[in-house]
């Protein structure tokens, strides 16, 4: 038998949402990029791997990053179903 939620439960968990979304954006603060142009530094762009040049960064890291955060949205996504699933 499924609880249904009444106005009172709704108008909470929208009280919520709004609290978590108003943290959020007060939580936001300025990124600084680093400047465009090349440095005139001999050898190259310091800004680089010289391993790699033309790549600022780490790329393999960055791929790394983002199979984790596809690998935790499959678990999360896959847990939530689970528990949500009727029976």
């Amino acid at each position: 038998m499924r609880a249904r939620v009444g106005a009172t439960g709704r108008a909470a968990a929208g009280r919520a949402l709004s609290l978590a979304i108003a943290m959020l954006l007060a939580s936001a603060s300025v990124v600084l990029a680093v400047d465009p142009s090349a440095s005139p530094a001999a050898g190259g762009d310091m800004r680089t791997n010289p391993a790699a040049p033309g790549l600022a960064g780490s790329p393999l890291f960055a791929v790394l990053g983002v199979a984790f955060v596809g690998l935790v949205a499959i678990v999360v996504t896959l847990v939530a179903v689970r528990l949500t699933a009727r029976r």
